[in-house]
């Protein structure tokens, strides 16, 4: 079985992802440190204790996900759930690498790259040829529908790519051309997308707020879910790193219906 050394293969997703450039919530990198070489890994969104029991009955040497751990603002206490998946990933020499917003915003590999793929959106180019971008970082996107005229028609496009009914609010006939995205729990950016002159925002949770910020613009707002808008970046570069090292990358997807 082929390895990359685990400073190797840090040094490349942080070079691939830019993850410097980012003021995130979280460390972004090799959050655990493990065995010194890697011959698999374990893709998934977040490094809850089923996806690092599952990595550990898989023999894999590490796991790389988006949500990993040490977030800013929780309490810095190893106890309970905490410690369980600390214990793990100590007692079985597990690396553990997350990346959070640089996952997000990559051009080819990140979340909303990949979900305009997987919901067949076309991004919205610049005159530099890069996606046209909004809201804080850039993280929004901007673009169209491949298929969709209307908002139960992009409704149901969503509901079939992402095998989930995803919470819409608007007038189901209201015309949609221009559309924004960002994956996850980003509803927070609806105004953004909204300045920016979206017809509909996409991401993957609701809060209260942005249903009357909806009725009361005009533009429809989806809430397709923050796990089911988050697998596919993941995977995107899991593949990536098995073509660029040679060595073995399985995706687990954990179910979370929120």
């Amino acid at each position: 079985m082929k390895q990359v050394s685990t400073q190797q293969l840090a040094d490349w997703l942080d070079a691939t992802l830019q993850a410097a450039r980012f003021k995130d919530y979280c460390p972004n990198g090799l959050q655990v440190e493990g065995k010194a070489s890697i011959g698999h890994i374990i893709t998934g969104v977040t490094a809850s204790q089923a996806l690092l029991e599952a990595a550990i009955d898989r023999k894999a040497d590490a796991v790389l996900v988006h949500h990993g751990w040490f977030w800013q603002n929780e309490s810095p206490r190893v106890r309970g759930p905490k410690r369980k998946r600390l214990a793990l990933a100590l007692a079985h020499d597990l690396n553990l690498f997350g990346y959070h917003l640089p996952l997000d915003a990559h051009p080819t590999l990140g979340n909303n790259a990949q979900l305009a793929r997987v919901l067949g959106l076309e991004p919205e180019l610049g005159a530099d040829g890069q996606p046209v971008l909004c809201g804080r970082d850039g993280l929004v996107w901007m673009g169209r529908s491949r298929s969709a005229r209307n908002l139960d028609e992009l409704g149901n496009i969503i509901c079939n790519a992402l095998q989930r009914r995803p919470l819409v609010v608007g007038n189901p006939q209201q015309k949609i051309e221009r559309i924004a995205w960002c994956t996850g729990g980003a509803q927070g950016m609806m105004e953004a997308a909204i300045e920016a002159g979206a017809d509909a925002y996409i991401t993957g949770e609701a809060s209260e707020p942005v249903y009357h910020l909806a009725r009361e613009t005009g533009t429809a707002f989806i809430a397709a879910g923050h796990h089911a808008t988050e697998r596919y970046g993941v995977q995107a570069l899991g593949e990536a790193i098995a073509q660029q090292f040679g060595i073995r990358v399985d995706f687990l997807d954990i179910d979370n219906p929120i």
